[in-house]
Formats: structure tokens, sequence, C-alpha cells
């Protein structure tokens, strides 16, 4: 289940809402404990287009809707037919998990989130995250080489992509260096950077104010990246605290699991980010996002029936880097062996959480010494049978119609996408002639996911239009057309046409 990640669309649920009784009593139960923290009806939004469009939001409303899509996805996929070998999560998309998991209520699970939110605002630690396309070896030689004990390797993502979490003067510092390197890097938007020791008093305010919950007793297996383990008998505040200091190490949990017979992966979230980890750690693996589906439904309907002896894996759209998780799922083939993720090395600057903690991507100061791992219990899988339609969260995201419409029409247009060929050109080293319209940025011009998230941030920049920057569509279905559209209405929007 996926962390940190850009604010759903409005109305992504619509269809999802309608559909299933147990998305509308889980919404419900968000949307009563949002009000009793005086915080608006989270699934409003989410459920029905109130004509206001894409809205800034605060932190703790942005965590709680990223929240109702992923508990969205997971009944979906229950109600399809699917079961769980076990369920991991990034970053604060562990406390997803948890609850998803039964391990905690969903009540609890948002009041927790935003008790988390609250601590991160008070402390106001002004810091960084920054996406390194290089192992996490490189990336900690990096943080190392500058010699600071908040900046620090907070994930490993995949075995060419890291995030580094510390200072904003140290991050740009290392981003020089890394570009002096030649190692691709980009700066990552999240409300409250994490996994570093610099978060720490934050940690200790949240385990000495925060309410404790009931727990235990989950239906299904939780994998926590930070841990180095399953998830047991853990206080969830525990989880929560001990997560913001430590490292998260997605990239060793994903190999864990798919050695022990995970041979598909379902991405609870709105874009392929979590997704795209997963496929570059394990070359081949069954890879699903419902949500960035045409038919969402169909698309797990697929998964639920697809032969046992699996198949290629369909190439996914690229999306912003950040630490995602997402159940990971089984269907057909050997029954599941227990899992024993790679434990990760203590660090020694940073002392041991004080609990299991969970939900986090990243390691402390100097990578928290994790606990020790546990071996997971064995799940058998269960046959899968198809269920009613469930669509989890309306219709996915479908990519820009190649025909010109209203906003390729008429000289700005034209004029636009030159200037972003010629961009795109400069950086790739292309002749902006030779970059078609509609090409895919990924699958036919071969740019990762950190060049194109560098290459928005410049577009965003050139045309003055910061909110490009987040629009994460542009990355998951990105071509030059799509990109020089989003410029002309973002100019006519500030313009007041």
């Amino acid at each position: 289940m996926p962390g940190t990640v850009a604010a759903p669309r409005t109305g992504i649920l619509r269809d999802l809402h309608s559909r299933y009784e147990t998305v509308r009593e889980t919404l419900a139960r968000i949307d009563k404990a949002a009000r009793e923290m005086g915080l608006p009806d989270i699934s409003a939004r989410l459920v029905e287009d109130d004509g206001q469009g894409e809205r800034r939001h605060s932190p703790e409303v942005q965590y709680l809707e990223i929240f109702s899509v992923s508990i969205a996805t997971y009944h979906m996929l229950i109600a399809e037919g699917v079961e769980p070998v076990a369920i991991v999560g990034q970053s604060i998309g562990e406390l997803w998990a948890l609850a998803a998991a039964g391990h905690l209520s969903v009540a609890d699970a948002a009041r927790l989130a935003v008790a988390r939110s609250q601590v991160l605002t008070r402390q106001g630690w002004d810091g960084k995250m920054l996406a390194v396309g290089v192992d996490g070896r490189r990336a900690e030689s990096l943080a190392g080489l500058i010699g600071h004990p908040h900046l620090v390797l907070a994930c490993e993502n995949t075995p060419r992509q890291s995030v580094l979490s510390g200072p904003i003067r140290l991050i740009e510092e290392a981003e020089r260096v890394a570009d002096a390197l030649g190692w691709p890097s980009v700066r990552l938007e999240v409300p409250h950077p994490t996994h570093t020791p610099a978060v720490a008093s934050a940690a200790r305010e949240l385990l000495t104010t925060a309410p404790r919950v009931p727990y235990g007793g989950g239906r299904w297996r939780v994998c926590s990246p930070w841990l180095g383990r399953d998830v047991g008998d853990d206080d969830p505040v525990d989880l929560v605290a001990g997560a913001l200091t430590a490292r998260v190490r997605m990239l060793h949990t994903v190999r864990a699991l798919h050695a022990a017979g995970a041979d598909a992966f379902v991405e609870c979230g709105e874009w392929p980010v979590v997704s795209r980890f997963v496929e570059a750690s394990v070359p081949g693996v069954h890879c699903v996002v419902p949500l960035s589906e045409r038919d969402p439904v169909e698309a797990v309907r697929a998964l639920v029936t697809r032969p046992t002896d699996g198949g290629p894996a369909r190439p996914r759209p690229t999306a912003v880097p950040e630490d995602a998780h997402r159940p990971v799922i089984r269907v057909g083939g050997p029954p599941p062996v227990s899992l024993v993720p790679a434990a990760p090395t203590a660090p020694a600057a940073h002392p041991a959480p004080p609990a299991p903690v969970a939900p986090s991507p990243v390691a402390p100061a100097a990578p928290a010494a994790p606990v020790a791992p546990v071996a997971p219990a064995v799940v058998a899988p269960v046959a899968p049978v198809p269920v009613a339609p469930v669509a989890p969260a309306v219709v996915a995201p479908e990519p820009a119609p190649t025909t010109a419409g209203p906003t390729t029409a008429g000289p700005e247009y034209a004029a636009v996408l030159a200037e972003v060929q010629a961009l795109y050109g400069d950086y790739l080293g292309y002749p902006p002639e030779l970059l078609g319209e509609d090409d895919g940025l990924e699958a036919d011009l071969g740019v990762e996911s950190l060049k194109q998230v560098a290459l928005l941030g410049r577009v965003a920049d050139r045309f003055d239009l910061p909110d490009l920057r987040s629009n994460a569509s542009l990355l998951t279905v990105g071509t030059l057309r799509r990109i020089a559209e989003a410029v002309v209405r973002g100019r006519a929007e500030a313009a007041g046409r």
C-alpha cells in the first residue's frame, strides 16, 4: 500500500462506492473519525465531483485521502476473490496495511495517521528527500561523503534507486555531487520528510501523546520493510513512531516475498509507484494497478482467473519515485512458504526503536537497528473465485486521445509543443524533430522515471506552473502531447480564461 503520494483525483472512488457496501461502510468510518478530529469529510471529494476540481489539502486530509483510496481498493480485491499472501505498506502505508489486515480498526488507523502528521508539523523540521538512481550502497556512500548524522539513506527501493533524507542544504550538496557523477536524482515533494534521526523528537512526542488503541488478531500477514520481518504482537503506536526514523528496505522485502512464492503483486493506489519498484527488483513478475486501468474490475478479475503458470508481465507506466507498498497476492502456483525478509543491518548512529515500528521507508539517522527477522506464518492460498465487480476507484485514468481536440488546436499549442520538444531534446540529446507528439516517454524513448520527473520539473519552471510537478498522470502516461496540453490548460486557468 502506497505511502505519501499525490492527493487522489476528484471522484476517484465514485464507482467503487456505488458497487460495494464494505467500501461505503469503511469510508463512513473514516469520515466519522475525521469529523471528530475537526477535519472535513474525507470521502466527499473522492466520491462526488463537487465542481471545485482538484484542490490543495492539509497534510492530514491528504494522508486520509490516500488511506481511503488504499483501503477501498483492498476491499475491492477481497470482494473479487483475491487471497493475499501478505500485505505490505510503504512508510505511512504500513498503517494502511495494518488496518486492511485487521490488526487495528480503520477509525484508529485514521486517528493515528493524523496524530503522526501533527507531531511532524509541530516539529517543523526543514528537510528534504532526494531520490537517486543508484543502489543503496552508493547512495549511502554519498551521504557518508558529506558526513552529517541527519543526512541518511532513507529508502532502498530498487537495485538502482535509493532515497536520501536530510537537511535541505545537505540535500542540495548531495544533488550537486550526484549530478557531477552522472547519477540521476530528483527531490521528492512530500509534506513531511522522514526516515532520518532528525525527526526523533517527533517520534518521541508521538509515543507519549498518541492514544493507545486496541490491536492484534489480524486476518492477513503484514510484512514490514523497515522491521525486516512480519508484524506480530506489536503496538501500532510504537510501530508508527519507530518507523519515522527507520530505513525502508522495499527492495529486500519484495525479493523475499517473491522468493517465498508470491508471483503477483497488486498496488492499492491510484498510480503505478511501488509496482515500478517491484518490476525493477524482480524482472518478469506480474504487477497490477487496478485504478490505473481502463476497467479496474476487469483487471482484477483477469488476475484472479489468470493461468497458474503465469506469463510475461505487462510493462507498467512510470510514476513518481516514492516508497510505495501494496498488498502482495498470490494466484495459483505452489503453496506459499514462510517468508523471512532480509534484516537490515543496524546502523551505529541510531538507537533501536522502543518497539517494532512498522510503516516507514527510511532508516534512522544511520539506519536504525531493526528487530531480528521472524519467520511469518505460512498462509495457504485459497482458490481465487471471481466475485461481484469491485472498481477500486472510479475508472482508472485513461490516456488522452491522440486526436487533436480544442487544447491541441491553434498556435498556442503548437508554440508550447515546440518549446517542450526543444527542452526534452536538449536534455536527452535528441533532435527535437525526432520527438513525436505521441511517443511514449518510457516505452518509445526510454526515458526512465527519475529523468521524467526532472524533466517535468523543468517544464513547470519554464512555464511557471508549479502544479505540473505533482501531476502524476503526466508521468504514468507520459507523452509530449499530454504535457503540452497540460501547459496550455494551466496557462489558460492562470489567466482566468
